[in-house]
């Protein structure tokens, strides 16, 4: 019985200690993928500094910012976009109900430019704060009804980010430097 209870109790801590992170709005949000190949010869993480993290609060996503050494003079582009989710309602003058799941791609849609100063290349913190979410109207607007006759509405609760996507490319280099998830 003790060996059961103690399987059970480091089969917990493995899950605790797993690397990836169930958010509240239950977006699974794992490490950052770091290739070192896709960067200059020499690069690497400040002192102190490591791969961002993003994290997923309502409408809301906010990714730390970092401190990348060793660059040399090039510069890098840094990108975030999310997909927001919400299940619009069709109702016909019958009252038959039919659930239509729309999405809207990269809305708030973050690109920034980075330039290196002593081959240091400063990484901002950024985010997609829920005044930038796409509105009900552009969630009916994405939905399509049996017929036009049909009257829509946002079911309460369901507008979600259900995906995003982060990457820190260097310029010269095919693939990112940092992906996030």
């Amino acid at each position: 019985m003790r060996y059961l209870a103690l399987l059970l109790l480091v089969a917990l801590a493995v899950t605790a200690c797993s690397s990836d992170t169930t958010t509240a709005t239950g977006l699974t949000r794992p490490s950052a993928s770091t290739s070192f190949n896709n960067a200059p010869n020499g690069a690497h993480f400040a002192q102190g500094s490591s791969e961002p993290v993003c994290t997923v609060s309502g409408l809301t996503i906010s990714c730390t910012g970092t401190q990348i050494n060793g660059v040399g003079n090039t510069n890098a582009g840094l990108s975030l976009s999310v997909t927001y989710a919400a299940t619009v309602r069709c109702r016909n003058n019958g009252g038959k109900i039919v659930d239509v799941k729309t999405q809207v791609e990269d809305a708030g849609a973050v690109d920034t430019d980075l330039a290196p100063k002593n081959g240091n290349l400063q990484v901002p913190a950024i985010d997609i704060s829920s005044a930038e979410a796409p509105t009900e109207a552009d969630f009916l607007a994405q939905a399509t009804c049996p017929n036009p006759n049909w009257t829509k509405s946002l079911l309460p609760g369901t507008p979600s980010i259900s995906s995003f996507s982060y990457t820190l490319t260097f310029v010269g280099f095919t693939a990112p430097f940092i992906t996030l998830p």
